[in-house]
């Protein structure tokens, strides 16, 4: 979504808001597509004693699988940005500011970008999911699983002496 600020640009206390859905359900994420309902953004652009200052919110209900015990389950998602926008870069060293072209800026873009960035690589269903049993496949969460501990290898010996002695 463009956006025309030259309203407000030589209009210290003025703003201008905005609110637009993005479609990211094209976005590959680890194989798969976890934004099936769009994004929605709002925010705005205010004039701070001649300074403009971009600020929005994009928000979606993000469609993930648990990383540890494969349930599927709808993930709230919320970005929080702000950027100081410009007409002309001072150097060329612009960090977080965003240079406007004509008057205008491309917010869609941005928005794209941020929420894209700050997707959860890893995802779980709750902080405490205590995942899937390696051995049998069972669902922790549910219960306890009925595997015998595997002692490894190069530690057998050692597992012998915590066995009660036979005698």
């Amino acid at each position: 979504m463009l956006l025309n600020v030259q309203r407000i640009i030589n209009a210290p206390g003025e703003r201008m808001e905005f609110q637009f859905s993005l479609d990211l359900s094209d976005v590959d994420f680890g194989g798969l597509y976890p934004a099936q309902e769009p994004v929605v953004v709002t925010g705005e652009v205010r004039n701070i004693a001649g300074m403009l200052l971009l600020s929005f919110t994009a928000e979606a209900t993000l469609k993930s699988v648990c990383d540890r015990c494969l349930k599927e389950f709808d993930n709230p998602k919320s970005v929080h940005c702000e950027y100081p926008l410009v007409e002309e870069a001072a150097n060329e060293d612009t960090g977080d500011v965003i240079i406007l072209e004509d008057g205008c800026v491309d917010v869609g873009e941005l928005a794209r970008t941020a929420f894209i960035l700050e997707m959860d690589e890893k995802t779980l269903c709750s902080e405490g999911c205590k995942g899937i049993c390696p051995g049998c496949g069972v669902d922790l969460n549910q219960g306890s699983c009925t595997c015998k501990k595997q002692v490894d290898p190069r530690l057998a010996v050692l597992a012998k002496l915590l066995e009660p002695d036979e005698q």
